[in-house]
């Protein structure tokens, strides 16, 4: 991600205090992109939210991938104390978060106002713009049509000089036609200027979005917090109510750690790609996944199980100076992942190919002795980005070991490798050792942001299984004591939600070649 620098006077949110919100575990991605991409300042998180101060224009807020939703933020402060309060004082706690302090609510609808201006302004330009293009893409029809167009003129203008007194005449008879006229032109414009100027504090329809988790969740619901906080808003501002199409959404968050209120500045969240014609997985994570990677110009970057494609769209849009290659098995994903590409401009950025990193017949690894189901040379690849699938639909279980060590061979030295793994796709890579236990739902870890865990050094632990009297199985036996991620040194790994599951983003680096004596000596252990 490059820097974007954002002087004072950049946006109409110069200094503005935004939060977004994000997938559990993508907090640290989020913050590391808010900081590289808007330069922003004041910058820190609470599970499942990040806030963050800066000076951004719309167009650079826009720009945000690790993120769900962006939201101005009006005010943040320490929850409500429960334990020995009853409903009633929480309604009236919740008044006061408008009636002690409208200042920060007016200045809050100020920036989002300038927003809206702004950003209209911008449209309004751009269609004038393009004005002029489309007259010049006619202008080959209009000159042909010209002498015609003047022909009729001409037949026209006799005709329209004789109406013209006809039309003086009927004016002269109505006397008042004129004056009539020009109060409903008045009053029309009047309308106008005042549906335009629903912004204003008096004529802002507006609507609560509210959520209620932890302990004040069992005392008071979100319809009734939406209803105290509406009445107030009504109250205090003298808006109006409106479900259905408001110009304002109001967002609240009541939990155990804090209480937020926002205004949503999109309509349509941020991870829904515009460019995604059919998603896959989770935009969001895809793209972390990809940005953990550390793309960089001219490196060759694949993603042996591309399904939908979505991680290669992520990595291409974010960072086109790669060569991409996406891989798969199955003829409905790459049809898919096609249709993707070629809705998001990028059919001629991404190579797609039907092949398998497992051997369907023998659901073995093509070994190195043997012609390899990938159709790339040994330390061919940079980087190496994928989701491992452990869906219900597709599934890599045990097999994990001998994929990785496919991947290991087209990988260069120094290269990287960043998978989207299940637990028991880590637990089998860490050479079956137990893995640590999910997020709970309420964010109970207590870990650095997003429930991080980090390795700073190789872990190879070599599977404790009992031994077989038979060749075939002792052969087995072997190939799952060898190292499970033979040069392959863990880096990062990251936990994240991805709604029902959690899933680790585990990222890798390639740390010698095969000429090596110890991978020489992996080499022996392959069952030709």
């Amino acid at each position: 991600m490059a820097v974007v620098p954002g002087g004072p006077r950049s946006g109409p949110a110069a200094g503005a205090h935004f939060f977004c919100t994000a997938g559990r575990g993508l907090e640290p991605f989020l913050m590391r992109e808010v900081r590289e991409r808007l330069a922003a300042t004041q910058v820190e998180y609470i599970s499942g939210k990040v806030f963050f101060t800066t000076c951004s224009d719309l167009n650079m807020l826009k720009q945000l991938k690790s993120a769900e939703r962006l939201f101005l933020l009006i005010k943040k402060q320490l929850p409500f104390p429960v334990s020995s309060v009853n409903k009633g004082k929480i309604f009236n706690e919740l008044q006061r978060l408008i009636n002690d302090d409208p200042e920060s609510w007016l200045n809050a609808i100020s920036i989002w106002k300038n927003f809206l201006e702004l950003d209209a302004e911008k449209e309004k330009l751009s269609h004038k713009n393009a004005n002029p293009l489309k007259r010049k893409v006619g202008e080959d029809d209009i000159s042909a049509k010209k002498l015609k167009t003047e022909q009729i003129q001409e037949i026209q203008e006799t005709k329209e000089c004789q109406l013209e007194k006809q039309i003086e005449e009927k004016i002269l008879e109505q006397g008042n036609f004129i004056t009539e006229g020009e109060k409903f032109q008045e009053e029309l414009q009047n309308d106008i200027t005042e549906a335009a100027d629903t912004r204003n504090q008096s004529n802002l329809t507006f609507r609560v979005s509210c959520r209620c988790s932890g302990a004040i969740a069992k005392i008071i619901t979100a319809q009734e917090v939406g209803r105290v906080i509406g009445i107030a808003l009504m109250k205090q501002f003298g808006w109006k109510a409106d479900l259905r199409n408001p110009n304002l959404e109001i967002f609240i968050h009541l939990s155990d750690i804090y209480s937020v209120l926002g205004i949503p500045v999109f309509r349509v969240p941020l991870a829904c790609r515009a460019y995604i014609k059919t998603p896959g997985l989770r935009s969001t994570i895809a793209w972390a996944v990809a940005s953990l990677a550390e793309i960089k110009a001219g490196a060759v970057v694949l993603d042996p199980m591309c399904g939908l494609g979505t991680i290669l769209l992520e990595a291409a849009k974010e960072w086109p100076d790669a060569y991409y290659v996406g891989a798969d098995v199955s003829d409905s994903q790459l049809s898919g992942a096609y249709d993707n590409l070629r809705a998001a401009g990028l059919k001629d950025k991404i190579e797609l190919l039907k092949v398998s990193v497992i051997d369907e017949r023998s659901k073995a690894i093509i070994s190195r002795s043997r012609t390899a189901e990938l159709p790339l040379p040994s330390e061919s690849v940079d980087i190496i980005i994928s989701d491992i699938p452990f869906g219900k639909k597709f599934k890599l279980g045990k097999d994990i070991k001998r994929t990785v060590q496919e991947m290991e061979r087209v990988l260069r030295v120094g290269g990287t490798i960043v998978l989207l793994l299940s637990e028991d796709h880590h637990r089998h890579l860490k050479g079956g050792e137990a893995s640590s236990g999910p997020v709970d739902s309420q964010g109970g870890r207590t870990e650095e942001p997003g429930g991080e865990e980090r390795w700073t050094g190789a872990e190879e632990a070599a599977v404790s299984e009992p031994a077989s009297s038979s060749s075939a199985a002792s052969s087995q036996e072997r190939l799952d004591r060898m190292p499970p991620l033979g040069s392959l040194v863990p880096v990062d790994c990251y936990r994240v939600s991805l709604g029902k599951t959690d899933a680790l983003i585990s990222k890798y680096k390639k740390s010698y070649s095969p000429g090596d004596s110890r991978l020489a000596a992996s080499e022996s252990l392959h069952v030709s």
